[in-house]
């Protein structure tokens, strides 16, 4: 998980909090207290979440900065929707920017992780 703006724009640093997807740069110490916060490594230590395998199954990674936001906002959306349409997946994905355009692949991999063929 990473800092990135700082203001809840970008989503790369998306966690889960009380298993909904926050931007963790916004989410004071405060807030947080009490409550159950899941980062990236959190989400399957080895990498074997359905979401990783189909994130490396499908190259989705360039640079890779916002990839831990992609992915814990792609798990909070199956967690809700084991089986979203594409507008469920695009309404959800957009709050996350990727600086290098690798959308179609992202949507891709979620179909993947849902069960879906893409």
């Amino acid at each position: 998980t990473k800092y990135s703006c700082g203001k809840g724009l970008c989503g790369s640093c998306t966690v889960h909090f009380n298993g909904e997807a926050v931007r963790s740069c916004v989410l004071t110490m405060e807030a947080a207290s009490g409550g159950e916060v899941t980062t990236i490594e959190g989400l399957n230590a080895n990498g074997e979440h359905p979401l990783q395998i189909a994130w490396a199954e499908h190259v989705v990674p360039q640079c890779g900065y916002c990839q831990p936001g992609q992915i814990m906002q792609a798990a909070s959306l199956l967690a809700t929707h084991p089986d979203p349409s594409d507008e469920e997946i695009e309404n959800a994905m957009s709050g996350v920017i990727c600086r290098c355009g690798t959308y179609q692949r992202i949507h891709k991999a979620i179909k993947t992780a849902a069960g879906g063929t893409s």
